[in-house]
């Protein structure tokens, strides 16, 4: 059975155990999907309401685009585990030879480079998730307005969990320029991830207690 398809209970237990996988990757990425779904959830309460009835295609056009990284997300919680087995396995490898030495090398880098595309796709996806958010939080129905704020509080852990996990594995890339790439791709969409984020959920703060915290 996939992770993803497992009870709450289940994927909780496992991923407290000592098993290899689920990880923190995994997390990030179930954790994104969930704030994802809230936003859908916002979205679903305020198409229709005649109240927003002027906001009501825009909605649909998030809500379309929420439900693929929605499921995007919950994908990537599978992907993260699959492709941590075979860097587990690489760091297990023989180095006694210098033949063994240089396989060993080219392993793992190959097995690096594969397990950080994970954690960058959750963090493009988080992000664009908190963008949704943003477009959100002004159009949508008051009565679900503090469901916005949670979820892009569950998106913000997402974008920092991923990238946490991009820095452990560049860390033990030896590839100096696919490290620099790397960090060009996600060390802008992270500051901005969080800045948006927290604008979002002060606004939230602001609409709920009709003050700004």
């Amino acid at each position: 059975m996939k992770l993803a398809d497992e009870t709450c209970g289940n994927f909780v237990g496992v991923l407290a155990s000592k098993a290899a996988a689920p990880g923190g990757g995994g997390a990030s990425a179930i954790v994104g999907s969930i704030g994802m779904a809230l936003g859908s959830m916002v979205c679903n309460l305020t198409i229709g309401k005649k109240k927003y009835a002027q906001y009501d295609e825009k909605i649909r056009g998030i809500l379309k685009r929420a439900a693929c990284l929605q499921k995007e997300l919950l994908e990537l919680v599978d992907e993260d585990a699959e492709c941590f087995l075979p860097l587990s396995k690489a760091y297990g490898m023989p180095k006694e030879t210098e033949e063994e030495k240089r396989l060993k090398f080219e392993t793992l880098e190959k097995c690096l480079k594969k397990a950080c595309t994970v954690p960058v796709n959750i963090l493009k996806k988080a992000y664009e998730a908190i963008k949704l958010h943003e477009a959100l939080v002004d159009n949508c129905s008051k009565l679900a307005i503090s469901d916005v704020g949670v979820g892009v509080q569950c998106l913000k852990a997402a974008i920092i969990g991923a990238q946490l996990n991009v820095i452990i594995n560049i860390n033990s890339i030896k590839d100096e320029e696919y490290v620099r790439k790397i960090k060009l791709e996600t060390e802008p969409l992270v500051e901005d991830g969080i800045e948006v984020a927290d604008r979002v959920y002060k606004k939230v703060l602001s609409k709920l207690c009709k003050s700004q915290f």
